[in-house]
């Protein structure tokens, strides 16, 4: 992925509240995955 997508500060602080809170089991890095996801739908799935 030589275009990295990654969600700026201010877009991650939009949508905190709707991210799960943890219970006891340690989390990947939310913006990371949620900016993969992203990278996915507009790229697409090759």
């Amino acid at each position: 992925m030589s275009d990295l997508f990654l969600l700026s500060e201010e877009q991650i602080a939009m949508i905190l509240p709707y991210f799960l809170l943890p219970h006891g089991v340690l989390h990947v890095d939310d913006r990371g995955v949620i900016s993969g996801i992203i990278y996915g739908i507009t790229h697409g799935l090759q």
